[in-house]
């Protein structure tokens, strides 16, 4: 059976898909529970199928069907693999009846909610949240990268649209033939709560922050793959040239222990959320985000609106965001360059101020509501042009070059 193709005007029954949906925040969580908010309070149908655990990192939005998992291996239960669509979550999926399916990641899951989509006549779409073929590089497995590489291409060839955060993550994907119709959906963040004004000069002294410290914050999951062992070597490097730099570590995760053996002289915060994350955004006087995995970067954007200038890698979390030498600094992936622009940022106080202010402008650009709608409109789009016998080959549709200009 063919799934029904509404108008534009008419209700959409969205069934989405997720390796972790509510029991570690994470960019790639926050905005698909700001999605699922939005197509609620726009009238739409949502149910979210993700694995679950015992303890929930926040209150997470819409219905959730829980998917079977296991911890994964070497993650120490931070994260959960997800056993497939059977039983329970498969029934709750076809009395759902949804008119499209939106997958958030390419794993065993998300795998099987692809072929129930392709079986029932079901336009299936997949966002793209992390290069996740580059993880193993990590773990000293970098000669599994290839093998992912390939299997990504294959299953979003499969999808009708793939969406990225970013213009950068858009060209990487194109360049490695991932997905046929690549489009942008990009991040949105709440200028009211991330804010300049946030700042507090109490809180400094209680971490032990003097005046005259320049202060280098890292926000984010505390794991290998976001560039911790680089962070730390470029801090060091960066202090010897510029010693009145003091590192803040915003954040936790399983490799908390080794961080702090790399930087026994940080402050680590924990994990913050909500007015303690703006407030320890907000006093810092720069922010640092090494990593490479990133597919956009919501943390690099939450600093931006605080008004730090931002020091990131020259690849697509970070290159979307930071227009180098204007509200931050762009560098190669390694940590003498990281270095030389934090201790250049360190060393001068009216290039900090000046490029905040620039951050904070270029930020007030991302509306989360505007982005949001832009989604939902590719939704109708999927759903209209979908044709269920149509032979899916890696070439580029006409819309797909569309969206790409």
């Amino acid at each position: 059976m063919n799934a029904q193709s509404p108008a534009p005007d008419k209700k959409l029954r969205v069934a989405i898909f997720s390796g972790n949906y509510n029991y570690v925040m994470d960019g790639p969580v926050r905005a698909l529970n700001m999605l699922v908010a939005y197509l609620e309070r726009q009238g739409h149908d949502v149910l979210v199928f993700a694995p679950v655990n015992r303890r929930t990192a926040f209150e997470h939005a819409g219905t959730l069907v829980t998917i079977p998992s296991v911890p994964l291996p070497g993650r120490r239960s931070e994260y959960r693999l997800g056993l497939g669509l059977h039983g329970s979550a498969k029934r709750a999926l076809k009395e759902f009846s949804p008119n499209i399916i939106h997958i958030a990641a390419p794993d065993y899951t998300g795998y099987g909610a692809l072929n129930y989509a392709r079986k029932r006549g079901i336009p299936a779409v997949a966002s793209f949240h992390t290069r996740f073929d580059t993880y193993p590089r990590y773990y000293n497995m970098g000669w599994l990268e290839k093998y992912l590489t390939r299997y990504m291409r294959y299953f979003y060839s499969r999808c009708e649209h793939v969406y990225t955060p970013s213009h950068s993550m858009t060209d990487e994907l194109r360049a490695d033939k991932i997905g046929r119709d690549v489009r942008l959906w990009t991040r949105g963040v709440d200028g009211d709560l991330f804010n300049p004004e946030k700042r507090d000069h109490e809180w400094r002294l209680a971490n032990n922050f003097g005046d005259e410290d320049v202060v280098v914050a890292f926000v984010g999951r505390l794991v290998l793959e976001k560039g911790i062992d680089i962070f730390a070597d470029a801090f060091k490097r960066a202090q010897n040239a510029s010693p009145n730099l003091k590192a803040l570590i915003v954040g936790d995760g399983p490799e908390r222990a080794t961080f702090e053996t790399l930087l026994p002289d940080a402050v680590f915060a924990g994990y913050q959320q909500g007015e303690g994350l703006s407030r320890a955004y907000a006093s810092a006087d720069m922010f640092f985000n090494p990593s490479i995995t990133e597919t956009f970067g919501n943390v690099t954007l939450e600093a931006m609106a605080s008004g730090l200038p931002c020091v990131g890698a020259t690849a697509a979390g970070s290159r979307s965001l930071i227009e180098d030498g204007v509200t931050g600094f762009v560098a190669a992936p390694n940590a003498a360059g990281f270095a030389e622009k934090i201790a250049e940022l360190g060393r001068d106080s009216d290039l900090r101020r000046q490029m905040g202010l620039a951050a904070r402008e270029q930020s007030e650009r991302f509306c989360w509501d505007a982005i949001l709608a832009e989604l939902v409109s590719n939704y109708h789009d999927a759903i209209i042009g979908y044709k269920p016998d149509a032979t899916h080959s890696d070439a580029p549709s006409a819309t797909a070059r569309k969206h790409a200009a």
